[in-house]
């Protein structure tokens, strides 16, 4: 029987399915006309997988909607840049707020310094009458389609959430690329198309590579840690991929920038390290081949996420697990997270982990509902810093 986080990386096909249009018609329906031509800059914002997938869309809201945009944790915004907005004018500064459940402490504060900083705010949630839908009027409905009955209720490292924003905030994009006339709507239509037909290289992708994670996992069963590498948006998904590993298993595992491994990992006291890089043969293409030869030299056990093909960084990796279809690199980490979520659930299942220490071991004290990290229930900053 597949293990609870297999069975959710398996419906990742279908949910792209699912949403892909739904959520283009929500994102028609919040970015209207005079916000989409009045905006500036824009910050995206979250906590966890919701930053995560927002550094993932950074370089997508660039190129398709050609504002320039920053994305920051939930705590930087709020405490340290809301204060600091630049004084460009009614309307012109963007902050879209991401959090599924529209319940955490730190991404409600965040929107709501930014309104009061003079910026306009936009929760995008897929809890309608959440708190921070409450803290706005403009609201990114973003629902996801319930799992089937014999799903529910499984606690497991949020795959579909992750997804669900990464559509969420690449079809907010393409529809304020379109409106700003930076893309015209067949070019804008191009690319809702080619969105939804990621879902087909993200099927052959799971088929691919599951059973390449699983012979990885045997070849890893002594290993210590875990080091996961991507430049721009990949960036996001090699901090997402890390992060599954870490709640499925337990395991110590980080990501690190492209450039700053270089800096700083090629000094690691273990060289055995399983080092996973990922490249959508994008921006930082040459200096990731020459990381990946640098991670090899120094007995780094390298694994390339790469597309399918790939003959430059490919030459330095001990293993490839290759992406089937062609994918810009702006959408890349819809596809390229895919094998950090299979190394997760093969890990885990190896090893009998339960997912999220089974919130054993202090996790969940009496001075907390929600547990000794206090996600949910943080005191909230109400004036903006300066």
């Amino acid at each position: 029987m597949r293990s609870p986080m297999h069975q959710q990386i398996d419906t990742l096909p279908a949910l792209v399915r699912q949403i892909a249009k739904p959520f283009d018609v929500s994102a028609r329906g919040t970015f209207d006309f005079e916000l989409c031509t009045s905006i500036k800059r824009v910050y995206l914002t979250g906590c966890g997988d919701s930053h995560h997938a927002s550094v993932g869309a950074e370089l997508a809201f660039h190129q398709l909607a050609g504002v320039p945009t920053q994305a920051l944790t939930a705590l930087t915004f709020s405490r340290y840049t809301a204060g600091f907005l630049a004084n460009t004018g009614p309307k012109t500064n963007l902050v879209i707020a991401v959090s599924v459940s529209g319940v955490v402490s730190r991404t409600i504060e965040a929107l709501s310094l930014a309104q009061k900083a003079g910026a306009v705010g936009i929760a995008l949630t897929g809890t309608a009458g959440s708190p921070l839908a409450q803290a706005t009027n403009k609201v990114f409905l973003t629902t996801v389609p319930p799992l089937p009955d014999e799903m529910r209720g499984m606690v497991v490292p949020g795959v579909r959430s992750y997804l669900a924003s990464q559509v969420a905030l690449y079809s907010a994009a393409i529809r304020i690329g379109e409106v700003r006339g930076h893309l015209t709507t067949m070019r804008a239509d191009q690319l809702r198309a080619e969105l939804l037909g990621l879902a087909d290289v993200m099927e052959k992708t799971i088929q691919v590579c599951e059973p390449l994670c699983q012979d990885l996992v045997q070849r890893w069963s002594d290993a210590r840690e875990f080091v996961y590498v991507g430049g721009g948006p990949l960036y996001g998904a090699a901090m997402f991929s890390a992060a599954k590993l870490l709640e499925a298993t337990g395991d110590p595992a980080m990501a690190q920038d492209t450039e700053e491994w270089t800096h700083l990992q090629y000094f690691t006291a273990h060289p055995p390290t399983p080092t996973i890089i990922l490249d959508a043969a994008g921006f930082d293409r040459d200096r990731m081949a020459e990381m990946a030869r640098a991670a090899q030299s120094i007995g780094r056990d390298v694994v390339g996420v790469l597309p399918q093909g790939e003959g430059e960084i490919s030459a330095y990796v001990n293993t490839v697990l290759p992406v089937q279809g062609a994918v810009r690199e702006c959408f890349a980490p819809l596809v390229y997270s895919i094998p950090g979520e299979l190394l997760a659930a093969e890990r885990a299942a190896r090893l009998g982990s339960a997912y999220f220490r089974d919130f054993s071991g202090g996790r969940t004290v009496e001075w907390s509902k929600e547990g000794a990290s206090r996600i949910r229930d943080s005191h909230i900053q109400t004036d903006v810093l300066r």
